[in-house]
């Protein structure tokens, strides 16, 4: 016979109300709703006031997209030569690419600074972004050697229409080239060339403000236009290096545009 003696009813109470805790169930619903406020069994709910949200967080652009372009424009409006250029696009927090995590810095030129042709790409890829200038990885190489046998080496002043690297080496929207477009046109005003060589779809769509793909416009003159109009120039569109290690092929078609680049800026006197 057992001899035990059954728990309190208080204890088999607490273990019991213990079960449904661990359970989930932490309030007794009944047949007819109580309005514990009323009876003062619960406090009411204390209103939360919540600060309003900065529209600006740490690691986001600074500003709306209108903000950054004005922004953008008085800093590159301030700088006198390249090296002041760089420095104020390495300080402009304008620009979402900055802040999308592919960058690690930001990548603005190679080049001698009174060079006759200024190449302008799409945007830094990774090799770019860890050595800090534009066109040094596979494509660069390739285009580097493209250029030695076009005899345009030490000929040209690189850069590209954003300065920070986009996540996955994707092509730059066109409200970041806008945001970056203040600082490619003073670069160009700075450098002064004869001529730009426009390397990529989305060079030339940019730069020409135009709609055509790069297979429709490569190969042809057109003329850029400063924002101001203070400064016009021919430009070239030609095929991305990066598109012709995917399509040797093409290779032909880009040298056809760099034959044609040069004879128009040793032969001005031809007609082109």
């Amino acid at each position: 016979m057992d001899q035990s003696v059954p728990p309190a009813p208080e204890i088999l109470a607490h273990s019991l109300l213990a079960f449904w805790a661990d359970a989930g169930v932490d309030c007794l619903y009944q047949d007819e709703a109580v309005d514990r406020i009323a009876l003062g069994l619960s406090p009411p709910p204390r209103r939360v006031e919540l600060a309003p949200t900065p529209l600006r967080t740490s690691g986001s652009p600074a500003g709306p997209a209108a903000d950054a372009v004005a922004q953008a424009r008085h800093l590159a409006s301030q700088a006198h030569d390249l090296a002041a250029l760089a420095e104020a696009i390495a300080s402009f927090e304008g620009c979402p690419l900055r802040y999308e995590g592919a960058a690690t810095r930001s990548v603005f030129s190679r080049g001698p600074s009174d060079a006759p042709v200024m190449v302008i790409g799409e945007g830094p890829g990774g090799d770019e972004d860890a050595r800090g200038e534009p066109f040094v990885g596979r494509a660069g190489q390739l285009l580097d050697r493209m250029l030695a046998a076009a005899g345009l080496t030490d000929r040209v002043f690189m850069t590209n229409t954003v300065f920070w690297r986009p996540p996955g080496n994707r092509t730059p929207s066109a409200a970041e080239q806008a945001v970056c477009a203040p600082f490619v046109e003073r670069a160009i005003t700075l450098v002064r060339p004869k001529m730009l060589l426009l390397v990529g779809g989305a060079s030339a769509k940019t730069m020409l403000k135009r709609d055509e793909g790069i297979l429709a416009m490569r190969g042809r003159w057109f003329e850029w236009r400063a924002e101001d109009e203070s400064l016009e120039l021919p430009a070239m569109p030609t095929l991305h290096p990066a598109f012709l290690l995917r399509q040797p092929a093409a290779k032909k078609k880009a040298w056809s545009d760099l034959v044609s680049l040069v004879q128009r800026l040793d032969r001005p006197e031809c007609p082109h």
